[in-house]
């Protein structure tokens, strides 16, 4: 892989330097999609309860599919991606044993 004097290859791909979260607006952008997509299947998922009135069961499964969709795109576009775990570099000094002699003691 060539590289040339911008931090981009040869082809114009720039170089990944940093294993950095994607971005808030990136993140938001998902989000509002998946929100989107699921509340679109809420409608379809009507008209086919309508569509199969006459075989109860299945026009009562669409409907009971239908019912927590918004309540599941709520939760689905209001919750951001977990942040990454760092181990912390922390020193930790060896634990120090008491004295195994025998100390005078003086009684008063």
């Amino acid at each position: 892989m060539s590289r040339s004097g911008d931090g981009s290859t040869a082809n114009g791909d720039p170089v990944l330097i940093t294993a950095a979260a994607r971005s808030y607006d990136d993140q938001h952008a998902e989000r509002k999609r998946k929100y989107a997509i699921m509340m679109g299947l809420r409608f379809p998922c009507l008209i086919l309860a309508g569509i199969f009135y006459q075989t109860w069961w299945l026009a009562l499964a669409f409907m009971v599919l239908s019912v927590p969709l918004p309540w599941i795109a709520v939760l689905i576009a209001n919750d951001r991606p977990p942040r990454k775990s760092e181990k912390v570099n922390r020193y930790e000094r060896p634990a120090r044993a008491l004295e195994a002699r025998e100390h005078r003691v003086i009684d008063g």
